[in-house]
């Protein structure tokens, strides 16, 4: 086990070299619930076509200073093979262009809570911004991790994607979580939920203006509500137009803040 010397550490990251191997494979052990094979961690030490950056505590007391206490590991993949491909702009995509796809991140129980992982997943940024080529840095999360979740969305990563069964654990399918944060001017694209949003202010900014025209005008204003009752009823007493105002409003004021919201909302 690592014991943090008290009081505030002094973080620093280098890459994973191959004294880290053992130490490297006990946290996997210890963080994860999947199995990696010795051949992965070899590949990450020996950077194998696997970037990395570990983080060691220079504040320890203990001649530990350069022992690890945290990790991340990455792959650079090639845009036009990746498994987002549908999620880019497939036709202005250039055949040099990259992505960084986080393969694991552990801190180790003593330092969690310090920020050792955000600023892990900062260097996997950075790095992406260094790169001219790359779009975009990516990650699956399991489901139930909730405090990774919040992680990722803190650090501006975007939710795009849930993948049912994703992961097998002894046994048992776990669903996943795609996370993705854009880079180098590339913008994200807008979910369902976005679209409508964005739809739902234009209507509501017309609505308004129109509104403020009327009430200029008293004579249109006394119309107007003399009509609406039967106007709002629609044709065969359909109150849907009626709903759908409604609807709007909830989206806008936070009432439906998922597409699961709007999916109950409809039915």
């Amino acid at each position: 086990m690592v014991r943090r010397t008290f009081g505030c550490p002094t973080i620093a990251f280098r890459p994973l070299q191959p004294s880290d191997l053992e130490i490297l494979e006990r946290i996997h052990g210890e963080v994860f619930p999947i199995r990696y094979e010795h051949e992965f961690f070899q590949n990450v030490v020996h950077r194998r076509d696997i970037l990395s950056w570990a983080a060691v505590d220079q504040s320890r007391s203990d001649g530990k200073c350069n022992e690890l206490i945290g990790f991340v590991t990455a792959r650079i993949v090639p845009a036009r093979e990746s498994e987002i491909l549908d999620l880019l702009s497939y036709g202005s995509l250039r055949m040099d262009q990259s992505l960084i796809y986080i393969l694991t991140l552990g801190v180790v129980e003593s330092y969690r809570n310090l920020g050792v992982a955000s600023s892990l997943i900062r260097q996997v940024v950075i790095y992406a911004l260094t790169m001219p080529t790359c779009i975009a840095v990516y990650l699956h999360v399991i489901s139930y991790n909730i405090p990774a979740i919040c992680l990722y969305e803190k650090m501006s990563f975007k939710c795009l994607r849930k993948l049912r069964g994703f992961y097998l654990i002894n046994g048992q399918h776990y669903d996943s979580y795609l996370f993705v944060h854009f880079v180098n001017g590339i913008r994200s694209p807008c979910s369902l939920l976005e679209l409508v949003k964005a739809a739902a202010s234009h209507v509501r900014r017309g609505f308004n203006l129109l509104i403020s025209v009327m009430w200029n005008n008293d004579e249109e204003v006394a119309r107007w509500s003399r009509s609406w009752a039967t106007a709002a009823e629609g044709p065969d007493g359909d109150y849907r137009h009626v709903y759908c105002g409604i609807f709007l409003d909830l989206v806008l004021d936070g009432g439906l803040d998922d597409a699961g919201g709007i999916a109950a909302f409809l039915r």
